[in-house]
């Protein structure tokens, strides 16, 4: 069935309409995109950069790949696939410390009064005025061997010597989860907003036990909002850049640093954008398994 000229002119206003949103994707989110991409199938430059029209494929055989120095031959590139791991390992820690930390703080804030919420909101919100450089070199004075932790324990009797908290695995993890609480924070609280506690108190009187409230009532009631906030969580995390390369020093890298020191240092430019490629083709496929697990769940609950 044909369209009328009425809807042919609409459809053409509404193509009109979209337009400028239309192309500042394309420009800004998608180009960028392409760009990294075709750079990761050219010839790395002689002094960094790209030999542009000249195909190979061994920027993405690096990724995985390296050549051993005595007879070229393909070995596993085993600081790569830490680095990958390290980061893969540290984001998902950083998601579940921000989620046991991030879910009772949002019940907190939620149960207030509603007049006092808006002052917990505003304290949650407080590190996000401050720049992120800033903030990470506050928890470095903190946790360095001088800093205030060591002092306060070794004043205390617990420690004799300052513990090596700095430069740690431990450390980027510590950062990073305070970095990204509030990602957690916000998402739930705004679903636990929506929380009729009437469904709490009928709960107690059906004789269930604080365990079974949470799991049955509360949880599956803020379940968008823990969905939302892990993935907030998750995807800075996994690239993050300042806080590994301040709290982690230069031999805790994550695929953020290992990254910039291949467009840098490195001068290795198809590397780079295979590596970024590559993490973002990790991130979308955890987050298409993840989002289809819970779709899943929701369908079998539902039924």
């Amino acid at each position: 069935m044909s369209e009328t000229p009425e809807q042919s002119q609409d459809t053409r206003r509404r193509w009109l309409l979209s337009a400028p949103a239309i192309l500042t994707i394309l420009l800004f989110a998608a180009g960028p995109l392409i760009v990294v991409l075709l750079f990761s199938f050219m010839e790395r430059g002689d002094y960094g950069g790209v030999k542009f029209g000249q195909f190979s494929t061994e920027g993405w055989l690096s990724v995985i790949y390296t050549k051993d120095i005595f007879d070229d031959s393909l070995v596993f590139a085993d600081a790569n696939l830490a680095i990958f791991w390290r980061s893969l390992k540290l984001s998902l820690m950083t998601m579940s410390g921000a989620l046991l930390v991030g879910f009772p703080t949002a019940y907190f804030i939620a149960t207030r009064p509603a007049k006092s919420r808006n002052i917990w909101l505003f304290l949650i919100t407080i590190p996000f005025w401050t720049n992120l450089l800033v903030r990470t070199f506050a928890i470095m004075d903190l946790i360095r061997n001088t800093g205030h932790i060591n002092n306060i324990l070794i004043g205390i009797g617990v420690i004799d010597e300052p513990i090596q908290m700095l430069f740690t695995d431990g450390a980027v993890l510590f950062g990073l989860i305070y970095v990204y609480l509030p990602l957690m924070v916000l998402p739930i609280y705004a679903s636990l907003e929506k929380l009729d506690l009437r469904l709490v108190e009928a709960g107690y009187d059906l004789y269930a036990n604080r365990a079974q409230v949470l799991r049955h009532v509360i949880l599956p009631s803020c379940r968008p909002g823990i969905i939302a906030g892990c993935i907030l969580v998750f995807i800075p995390s996994i690239g993050a850049y300042v806080t590994p390369r301040v709290l982690g020093g230069g031999k805790n890298m994550m695929m953020g640093n290992f990254i910039e020191l291949q467009f840098g240092q490195g001068r290795n430019w198809p590397l780079g954008s295979a590596l970024s490629m590559t993490l973002l083709f990790i991130v979308m496929i955890l987050l298409i398994v993840y989002v289809r697990q819970d779709g899943k769940k929701g369908e079998t609950d539902g039924h």
